[in-house]
């Protein structure tokens, strides 16, 4: 049984408890969320519509929206 002031839901989390929640141990997840918030510090547009400006949540939204994905090294084209 949970106490009334316990978050039930992932909307009342706080955003670092939603992302241990929804990364968890997963180095894949962790890589993909690093590299997408370097991304959008350096000025990559959101892929998203959104009104936040906290990177971090930008690329945790579109990562729960399945918008990125990591893409190893020897996957990548050469320039």
């Amino acid at each position: 049984m949970t106490s009334p002031s316990s978050p039930r839901t992932m909307d009342e989390l706080t955003l670092p408890q939603r992302l241990q929640k929804s990364v968890g141990g997963s180095f894949h997840k962790t890589a993909l969320l690093q590299k997408r918030v370097r991304e959008l510090v350096r000025g990559a547009a959101p892929l998203i519509e959104t009104r936040e400006v906290n990177p971090i949540q930008v690329a945790f939204l579109e990562m729960e929206r399945g918008l990125i994905e990591l893409i190893p090294e020897e996957e990548r084209p050469l320039i």
